[in-house]
């Protein structure tokens, strides 16, 4: 299936105004809002959403640190991660009320597009997969898919406000997410049948991103991207 880009426009609550990318499919399908790890909007979230346009879903890839600084695109390298935690550092500080009310207006942007028929879900990346996190708490989407997302254990007071099928991907070995908070997504979801939690035990943090050498781990890739791709047809196609 062919792929076509354009650039969108988002109004943020507050009035602002904000940069996404839509990646779309030659024929009408489900919406994904995907979210971006610190490095920003480079050739991972690209490749990422090139692949699910192909796939025909209509891909929407939002400016996610607009409010710090825009259109963030980092090399995916020592030098560059160590950038993108000074942004990540600054992107904190805006409250979080302000930053999900952003991503649920790109949601609702998305789900107007003329390329989305149905239904619409989110899916991010570290950073982007608490954000999915969070707008599945706030926005409804019909489907929410959060690898790796620092930072969810301590946000388990939102559960009981995500009502649509979510999956979670771990690495076992991430020095940046604890078992015990891995554990504790386990003890609140493992009970819910719309909810799956799957643990690459040998992987570590941003498995999936096979731009960034020092995070890459093909093997637990290739085992979890088949089982997302699995819950996105059922969740947003049946």
């Amino acid at each position: 299936m062919s792929v076509s880009t354009r650039d969108e426009l988002v109004t943020a609550p507050d009035g602002g105004e904000f940069d996404a990318h839509a990646f779309l499919p030659d024929t009408p399908g489900p919406g994904i809002l995907l979210l971006q790890e610190i490095y920003g909007f480079g050739e991972f979230l690209k490749s990422k959403a090139t692949l699910l346009a192909g796939l025909g879903y209509a891909v929407l890839v939002p400016d996610v640190f607009w409010r710090v600084e825009r259109n963030v695109s980092l090399p995916h390298d020592d030098e560059g991660l160590q950038v993108a935690f000074g942004y990540a550092g600054q992107f904190a500080q805006v409250p979080v009320a302000t930053t999900t009310g952003d991503l649920v207006a790109a949601l609702d942007h998305l789900r107007a597009l003329p390329e989305v028929d149905g239904k619409a879900g989110v899916l991010g990346y570290c950073l982007g997969g608490r954000l999915a996190y969070e707008v599945a708490a706030a926005g409804r989407p019909d489907a929410c898919v959060a690898y790796y997302g620092s930072g969810i254990g301590d946000e388990l007071d939102r559960a009981t406000g995500i009502t649509c099928p979510i999956m979670f991907h771990y690495g076992g070995a991430d020095p940046y997410i604890s078992r015990q908070e891995i554990d504790a997504v386990i003890a609140e979801f493992g009970g819910r049948p719309d909810a799956e939690i799957v643990v690459q035990e040998q992987a570590g943090h941003a498995f999936e991103n096979s731009f960034a050498p020092m995070f890459s781990n093909p093997e637990a890739a290739a085992a979890s991207w088949p089982v997302t791709l699995a819950f996105l047809e059922r969740t947003l196609r049946g």
